[in-house]
């Protein structure tokens, strides 16, 4: 890990969603909501088609930050709201969200970061938040 200072921007991650992604985290996480998986049933519930898990969408974002760190266990705290769904298309090119982040304070051996998680140039968690133990 290098030295960090308020306004330090970290490398972008790009992340690529995909339908195989979406049925892969329905079996680890026990989530196999419609909606994740069936066109008709988010189309039903007023979707624009099938979403992401938040839960995957949330992990994959942090990823900005705990790929930084020599350790991922000095993340201490992380937090989002979801604010709009990552719409996962049943093709081979998937969905692109691009996540930054950017040191926002830096004091006391911790780092907060505001986390960017951008899906067809909208934003798709707000508050996202990372706090990390630093030297």
């Amino acid at each position: 890990m290098n030295k960090i200072s308020a306004g330090d921007v970290l490398p972008e991650l790009t992340v690529t969603l995909r339908r195989e992604d979406l049925v892969r985290y329905a079996g680890a996480s026990g989530d196999f909501n419609p909606i994740h998986w069936s066109d008709r049933m988010a189309a039903a519930l007023g979707l624009p088609g099938v979403i992401a898990h938040g839960m995957l969408t949330m992990a994959s974002a942090v990823r900005v930050v705990t790929d930084w760190l020599d350790d991922p266990a000095d993340l201490v705290e992380y937090g989002v709201r979801f604010t709009k769904p990552v719409v996962v298309p049943d093709d081979d090119a998937g969905a692109e969200v691009v996540f930054s982040a950017t040191a926002a304070k830096v004091a006391d051996g911790l780092a907060e970061f505001d986390i960017t998680a951008l899906f067809a140039g909208e934003k798709v968690l707000g508050r996202a938040r990372a706090v990390v133990r630093v030297p």
